[in-house]
Parts: structure tokens; C-alpha cells; sequence
């Protein structure tokens, strides 16, 4: 069992960016390209851009910012042949106006960067100094991740400052906290939510698919803790914003069957907070784009619903 997680963790991870994938083919809407965007401090990577069908500069768009961004389109060029189907999701529920009109903003992982990039840093500095006996006596596999380095405030600087001044200027979209919203998967899971942590005055709402609390490739708690008692000090800047969380059951998923719940319970036991707060549980899906597409629905709904 061990070794499957672990190459479930090194196939995520290891998905990276590679300059010369195509363009993904999409059944609705087209895909924008910028091609290695960023010079700041971290990798630069391909960004893609989803509008819609019918896109038009004389309306506003809200922004949803992705991770994983080669993971959400077109299943011919990712690693696994699975994807989010964020065109046809999406699409289906603008037409029906379940969601308000948006464009995607899908940023690709920087493949070996990827776990530093995605790490929230803060949480990850403080296990270093506070826990790393403990982690060293509980869990000597999670000791070792901690030799690994964390560069997730630059990678949100590379958010904040370079690539969203860029989609409010070149694109029709409102630039508002709460028509910018952030969302991914597993280790993505875990940067949307320390996005919205770090930058309430910039994201009005983050969801949190299949959240990878454990950290690395072993489960143990004081990782899960650590994210834990940083999300309750955090609670406070995020009200009046919206915060979704969700989880499978099969696969790596099911390493969560404890960390989720408890987070659950420390967001909800602050009543002095006004978030909308939503987490779900997905009896038999596994970690996996298939299973994410199959529910994205909700999620969007969450965040964008009219």
C-alpha cells in the first residue's frame, strides 16, 4: 500500500511543465496560451487560458485561478490521459445559469518544483522548528520530506504580482476579491487554500479537492496539525469569503479519513467567523482527475453560483 501512494505522489509531482505540448483541444470555448510567463521567484511555466464561447470585451469576467494547469482540458496531452473537463463543466453551467460567465486561468505545475511550489510555507517553516523531533521519533519517512524546501510565498507572489495584474489588463474580467477566486487538487488543494489564507484582499473563495493534509507520503498528525493551527489563526481575515473542502474515500484519498474531519471541525467551531463553508465526502472516488471532473460541478457552483 505504501508504495502505491508513493507512486501516486511521484506521478503528480512529476507531471510537469513541458514547453512543447500542444495546445489542449477543447469541445467549448478556446485556449490562450502564454508560453514559460513569469520572471520572478519561481519557474516559469505555461499558462492557459480558457474564455468561453462568446467571450466578449464588453462584459466583466470573474477569474478562476487553477493549479495543475496542464491537468484541465484536453486528456490527449496530460500524463494520464484524464483531465478536469473544465471546458465542458463549466460551459454546461454558464448555460444554464447555474454560475456566473468566467474564464479559467489554468497554471501549470512546475514539475520537480511542484511539492515546493504547492507546500504551504509557513506551516512547513514552523514543523521545521517546532516538530521536527517529533517527526523524526513518529515518522522518520515525513522527517526526511522536511529536508525538502518550501517556496510557496514565491509562488503565490508570482500570483498576486505578475500573473493576475497581466489577466486584469488584457482581459474583460472584474479584478474584486470576490470575482477572483482560486481552486485545485491534492497538493493544489493545499495552495488554494493557503492562497486565500495569505491573500484575502486578493481571493473572495478557494476550493480544496482531495486536500493533501498529510503532507508528504506518510500519514501521521502532526502534519495535519500544523496546517490545522495555522487555518484557525488564519480564520478571522477569511470571513465574509468562501472556503470548500471535499474528499474520496479510495485511493490516496483515503488517507484522509482523519485529517479532513478535524479540520472540518476546527473551521466550524469558530462561530465568531461568517464564512461560507462547505466540505463534502465522495464515497468511492480515488485521486484522480476522473473523480475530480465528476464532481467539479459542485465546487464551481460554491464559488461562482449566481
Amino acid at each position: 500500500m505504501r508504495y502505491f501512494f508513493l507512486i501516486s505522489l511521484a506521478m503528480l509531482i512529476f507531471s510537469g511543465c513541458q514547453e512543447k505540448t500542444p495546445i489542449p483541444q477543447v469541445t467549448s470555448g478556446s485556449i490562450k496560451r502564454l508560453d514559460n510567463f513569469g520572471a520572478g521567484g519561481v519557474k516559469p511555466r505555461n499558462v492557459d487560458i480558457w474564455l468561453p464561447d462568446g467571450y466578449s470585451e464588453d462584459q466583466e469576467y470573474v477569474v478562476l485561478y487553477m493549479h495543475d494547469g496542464q491537468m484541465l482540458y484536453d486528456s490527449l496531452v496530460t500524463w494520464n490521459k484524464q483531465e478536469w473537463q473544465v471546458d465542458e463543466v463549466v460551459s454546461e453551467l454558464m448555460a444554464k445559469g447555474l454560475i456566473k460567465p468566467c474564464i479559467v486561468v489554468g497554471i501549470w505545475n512546475g514539475g520537480d518544483d511542484r511539492h515546493a511550489d504547492y507546500f504551504p510555507q509557513k506551516p512547513f517553516e514552523d514543523l521545521k522548528t517546532k516538530f521536527g523531533d517529533s517527526l523524526l521519533a513518529a515518522d522518520p519517512e515525513a522527517f526526511e520530506g522536511m529536508k525538502m524546501t518550501a517556496q510557496s510565498d514565491e509562488y503565490l507572489k508570482f500570483i498576486v504580482n505578475e500573473l493576475k495584474p497581466y489577466i486584469d489588463q488584457n482581459y474583460a474580467v472584474a479584478t474584486d476579491p470576490m470575482n477572483t477566486y482560486v481552486m485545485g487538487s491534492s497538493m493544489g488543494g493545499l495552495i488554494s487554500m493557503y492562497a486565500l489564507a495569505e491573500y484575502p484582499n486578493v481571493f473572495g473563495g478557494a476550493a480544496c479537492l482531495s486536500t493533501h493534509w498529510i503532507g508528504f507520503w506518510t500519514k501521521n498528525e502532526i502534519i495535519p496539525k500544523a496546517f490545522g493551527t495555522y487555518l484557525e489563526a488564519k480564520l478571522p481575515s477569511i470571513s465574509g469569503k468562501k472556503l470548500y473542502f471535499d474528499r474520496g474515500t479510495e485511493t490516496l484519498d483515503a488517507e484522509y479519513d482523519w485529517a479532513q474531519p478535524y479540520i472540518d471541525q476546527l473551521v466550524r467551531a469558530d462561530s465568531s467567523v461568517n464564512l461560507a463553508f462547505k466540505t463534502r465526502v465522495f464515497p468511492g472516488a480515488a485521486h484522480d482527475e476522473i473523480s475530480w471532473a465528476k464532481r467539479l460541478d459542485i465546487p464551481l457552483t460554491f464559488l461562482l453560483g449566481e
